[in-house]
């Protein structure tokens, strides 16, 4: 199992509005599957951060790209694998 760090920018601030309660179903349907170790918004306003724990990176990339932000253009988005340690 690898960890996938995923940000999300901000692009547009009124989609991210309306499809705020989607993207939140979304990851906690996500969270519920067991592919999301933490998530969370940047208390800023610049967007948030979602580590996945997926398998391989096709994986991660496929999941956020269903996300309802990144599907109705709210959010951009970044991956890096992530190295956790203790």
């Amino acid at each position: 199992m690898k960890y996938y760090a995923v940000l999300l920018p901000m692009k547009d601030e009124e989609k991210s509005k309306q499809y705020r309660q989607d993207h939140i179903d979304y990851l906690n349907e996500k969270a519920d599957a067991g592919f999301i170790f933490a998530k969370g918004r940047f208390t800023d306003g610049a967007g948030g951060l979602v580590i996945y724990q997926v398998d391989e990176f096709s994986q991660v990339e496929e999941l956020v790209k269903q996300d309802p932000y990144v599907v109705q253009g709210a959010r951009s988005f970044e991956i890096h694998e992530w190295e956790m340690k203790r």
